[in-house]
């Protein structure tokens, strides 16, 4: 529940904030970012910055956190959907269409990202981001990417990271 207010309450990311995102990821990654919804960027801003606070300097961690759910840009689906597509899938109904597209965007996330050059973890943490720990990536940052993608709404703030 908690995510869906903040999906619904999201802001589109500030001057500021785009700058970070440009700063953390190269051109042809940054394109893929610019197309998510604006409560995806927003969490993967969010994501990015929590990874960063724990464990500064971490760039390569914090574009996995950044890129996570790109693939959800394909299903076209508002909070309402995301809701009824991720509850079908609890009660394990089994859904087509653009739910379906909602609840793959994990592997074809990773596909894209794949495709656009992504660095291997990043790659992993998007295909396997709701399963286990791929060997790619270490139990320490796995353990932290984790947190980050749940602690979306619990995130540090901008003025952390200027010492304010």
């Amino acid at each position: 529940m908690r995510r869906a207010v903040g999906s619904v309450r999201a802001q589109p990311l500030t001057p500021r904030e785009e700058a970070e995102v440009a700063g953390l990821l190269g051109e042809r990654l940054a394109g893929l970012f610019w197309q998510q919804e604006p409560m995806d960027q927003r969490h993967g801003i969010d994501a990015a910055r929590l990874v960063l606070a724990r464990r500064p300097g971490s760039h390569q961690l914090a574009r996995a956190a950044l890129l996570h759910d790109i693939g959800k840009r394909h299903a076209t689906l508002g909070v309402p959907g995301r809701i009824a597509a991720t509850l079908l899938a609890i009660a394990r109904v089994p859904v087509r269409g653009r739910m379906r597209v909602y609840l793959e965007h994990a592997e074809r996330g990773a596909r894209e990202l794949e495709a656009a050059g992504a660095d291997p973890i990043t790659v992993a943490y998007a295909r396997h981001q709701d399963g286990l720990r791929p060997d790619a990536i270490e139990p320490g940052a796995w353990a932290l990417l984790k947190q980050a993608d749940g602690e979306k709404h619990r995130v540090v703030h901008a003025a952390q990271y200027d010492g304010g």
